[in-house]
């Protein structure tokens, strides 16, 4: 088999400051011992995705052309992406496309001709040469576009899962809830008898989590959120958090709530309750700063949480358990809605960007790059 040639998206950092993203030709030699070539039909664009593909850069101001943009990255962010400056970087984490040829290993050979999906990286390309092991076949029912969304969102909820079990906690409280990843964690939680406190900015998207059955809805717009957050905590006994926002003052009004359900009937101490509490930071929708104001005792860690430092910790065979589930609850569990389908093309236009780039919540784009 010859080479493979298609289009593939690159962002790349100038040292100047100048971010390039644009579509390049790419050319794939022939599979060899355990790797395999997927056209890819479908690639989802997540937050994790925008980090590298653009960051903080100003798309709003940046130069458009037809398979190229041009933004301007602000200093602070330069001096803590010093690392990738001058490095051309595929982007897109997951995707899920047909097998086209593969290697002479067993593994590779008993993927031709099967729809998989994958994670690895470089997956907003055309096709892609990926080692075996980073594949997992999909059912023959199941789409590419039903299945390209099944490693990032449904492995993280059934991590936060995982974890929250591990720590002894009984219920979490999400933020930022109505997302993809969000619902997929109503449905597990409510399987697995975990409580579970949603956090939300909108009544349009209290309402779609109460049309799937979640009990504890809280609008962080409302006047009265940090008494309804309170209330949900005490009737969930929530004492750990998985927050997607990242900056401002919502990771502490969770601690502080959680203090507060905790002390309740306690005698006063200065240390406050000796209840833990966790607060897991796993998104920057908000690029500010973290803000603790301390009003919640010495009992509490506030930590970064990651899928693939999570996985490694917890180890091949629980890795593989979540990963089986994930198989055969694609099309329920961890079904992924889409708002919009895009080209390789139509990702670089100006209105798509800023639409995606918005990082709305519920808000999920597809990237179809064979369409």
């Amino acid at each position: 088999m010859s080479e493979t040639r298609g289009l593939k998206l690159l962002s790349t950092l100038a040292e100047d400051g100048r971010l390039t993203v644009e579509l390049v030709e790419d050319a794939l030699p022939a599979p060899t011992g355990d790797q395999v070539l997927v056209r890819i039909e479908a690639a989802p664009i997540n937050p994790s995705d925008l980090g590298l593909l653009f960051g903080p850069a100003d798309v709003a101001s940046a130069e458009y052309s037809p398979r190229r943009i041009v933004a301007r990255m602000p200093e602070p962010a330069m001096r803590a992406m010093a690392a990738r400056i001058g490095q051309p970087l595929g982007v897109g984490n997951e995707a899920s496309g047909t097998v086209i040829a593969a290697g002479d290993g067993p593994a590779a050979q008993a993927l031709i001709g099967r729809r998989v999906t994958m994670i690895g990286g470089d997956m907003y390309a055309q096709y892609r040469l990926i080692d075996a092991s980073g594949c997992m076949a999909l059912p023959d029912d199941v789409t590419a576009e039903q299945g390209a969304s099944a490693f990032v969102n449904p492995m993280t909820a059934l991590g936060f899962v995982e974890t929250a079990k591990a720590g002894g906690h009984k219920a979490i409280v999400h933020t930022a809830a109505a997302s993809n990843l969000g619902q997929m964690l109503v449905r597990v939680t409510q399987v697995d008898g975990l409580g579970l406190v949603n956090i939300v900015r909108s009544a349009e998207q209290v309402a779609l989590l109460r049309g799937i059955g979640a009990e504890h809805v809280v609008n962080s717009s409302d006047a009265d959120f940090l008494t309804r957050l309170e209330d949900a905590i005490a009737a969930t006994g929530a004492t750990v958090a998985f927050d997607a926002i990242g900056g401002g003052t919502q990771v502490s009004q969770i601690l502080h709530a959680m203090e507060k359900v905790a002390s309740r009937g306690a005698a006063y101490s200065r240390y406050g309750s000796s209840m833990p509490k966790h607060a897991y930071v796993y998104g920057s929708l908000d690029m500010g700063p973290t803000i603790l104001t301390r009003s919640f005792g010495f009992t509490w860690d506030v930590s970064g949480w990651l899928l693939p430092p999570f996985l490694q910790q917890a180890g091949a065979q629980t890795a593989e358990r979540m990963r089986q589930r994930v198989r055969d609850n694609l099309t329920t569990l961890f079904a992924s809605h889409y708002k919009a389908r895009l080209s390789l093309d139509e990702a670089l236009g100006r209105d798509a960007v800023l639409a995606y780039n918005a990082r709305r919540t519920g808000e999920k784009y597809l990237i179809l790059p064979n369409g």
